[in-house]
């Protein structure tokens, strides 16, 4: 959703509230695409801090669909988001991109309010998500989930420096 700057530039210390919807129906992060199961409206607070400076504030709830990261089974993560950031529109966006300041929701006077969440959520979600914190994962041999049943895989794990050796007792065994 797309929120038009300007008439906060009218008077200094002016300030205008915004809440529009969360229109992303998926999340593509860096690793991966999650489903939005739900969203809570994006409340966004401009103010002008004069010298075409903004104050930026809101909050922002979303829900997203994560696959644990043992079992893979799907786990609905909520994320609470709040942001409070100042943006100089002084800058342009070919400077912004010298900068290496990421405000890449923001274009001209528009402020893209998905892209703003997206952002936020890029820096808050967790490295792994698990379903339980007790999580068994499922077997590397036939894939198994290993929280509802087990299986008859040989689990013992050896050291993969010691393939060799472990072949030649193979091979006596034989024998």
């Amino acid at each position: 959703m797309l929120i038009n700057l300007s008439e906060v530039f009218t008077l200094e210390g002016k300030e205008k509230t915004w809440e529009v919807p969360f229109e992303q129906k998926e999340y593509r992060g860096g690793d991966g695409v999650y489903p939005v199961v739900s969203s809570e409206p994006v409340r966004i607070t401009v103010k002008n801090l004069g010298n075409r400076k903004l104050s930026l504030t809101g909050s922002a709830a979303v829900t997203l669909e994560i696959p644990c990261a043992r079992c893979l089974e799907p786990v609905q993560y909520p994320c609470s988001l709040e942001f409070d950031q100042e943006l100089d529109m002084n800058v342009s966006d070919e400077d912004r991109v010298k900068d290496l300041d990421e405000q890449s929701y923001l274009c001209g006077y528009h402020l893209d309010a998905d892209m703003l969440v997206c952002n936020e959520l890029s820096l808050n979600l967790p490295m792994r998500v698990l379903c339980r914190e007790d999580c068994k994962g499922i077997c590397s041999r036939c894939g198994t989930n290993l929280n509802y049943k087990t299986c008859d895989c040989d689990r013992t794990s050896l050291d993969p420096r010691m393939a060799a050796i472990q072949d030649i007792f193979k091979q006596f065994k034989e024998v």
